[in-house]
């Protein structure tokens, strides 16, 4: 039987899983749909991709060095107990050695590598451990810095981040790490904030003074002076250092001939929407329903 692409279409809707994957399964099944289900099934493809439109917003971030390379990733599942457990943590460890060994350069590259010490790849791997643990699972993404001179941080297993840095030693590198976990800046500089998020910023400080019946003039270094407030507080070298509130990051870095070059912040579930449980309202919803 032809495989069309219709038939590849429907199978989607029915089971959620990938086109590759759907394919596959028709060619393996002889176009037969409801036995490519049933297949599909039986291998927890279907399982977890039924699984895959949950919210996935607990999980853990995982740091791992080799030499001058060191690697962040966040992986995410449904609660936090799963995030604790033996099967889910080591999931996570054989990622990143997979990220030093294969060097993917995107997230799709990651999911097609051979797992570490495997012959399943991270997608299929993914997929097992969904059908395994009854959770959505959800490899969000990583970063691999190459740097003689690394700040590498975390936090429990809920905040990472790794310190690309130009100058300065071991210790200093550490620290800036532990102040950007702390104080979570945006970027470096202010010459790295968007015009747009400037321009943004702008306008909601010209509107608040507009309010106070002051002078233009005056209005206009208000206005300034809230912008150049707002920029120290999101600029990695704009902000009071976390152990020393009297030396900014840029004093720091100069006394130590230092420079940051690159960062990366990773924080469990940020930005993402988390399932608000109030299980005394469920009940009482369930005692109403019945």
């Amino acid at each position: 039987m032809k495989i069309t692409a219709a038939l590849v279409k429907e199978l989607r809707e029915r089971t959620g899983a990938g086109m590759m994957e759907c394919k596959k399964a028709l060619v393996e099944n002889e176009g037969d749909i409801e036995v490519a289900i049933k297949a599909m099934r039986k291998s927890g493809q279907a399982k977890a991709a039924k699984k895959a439109g949950r919210i996935a917003a607990e999980g853990m971030i995982t740091l791992q060095q080799d030499s001058d390379r060191a690697v962040i990733l966040e992986v995410n599942s449904e609660t936090d107990f799963v995030s604790k457990g033996d099967d889910f943590q080591g999931f996570c460890n054989a990622i990143t050695t997979t990220i030093l060994q294969a060097q993917p350069s995107n997230l799709e590259a990651l999911m097609n590598s051979t797992l570490a010490n495997g012959v399943k790849t991270i997608e299929e791997a993914r997929k097992d451990l969904i059908a395994k643990i009854g959770e959505n699972i959800s490899v969000r993404r990583f970063a691999l810095i190459s740097s003689p001179n690394l700040g590498i941080y975390l936090h429990g297993n809920r905040i990472g981040v790794l310190v690309n840095m130009e100058g300065g030693d071991e210790k200093l590198a550490k620290d800036v790490a532990m102040h950007i976990a702390a104080s979570r800046p945006v970027c470096i500089s202010s010459e790295q904030v968007s015009a747009e998020l400037i321009k943004t910023e702008k306008d909601i400080y010209i509107a608040q003074a507009a309010d106070s019946g002051k002078p233009d003039h005056i209005i206009e270094k208000m206005v300034e002076g809230r912008l150049k407030k707002f920029l120290g507080e999101i600029t990695l070298l704009g902000q009071p250092f976390v152990k020393d509130s009297d030396q900014k990051i840029e004093q720091l870095l100069k006394s130590n001939k230092a420079k940051v070059i690159q960062f990366e912040r990773f924080e469990v579930g940020e930005g993402l929407e988390k399932k608000n449980e109030n299980f005394a309202d469920e009940v009482m919803q369930q005692v109403q329903g019945s």
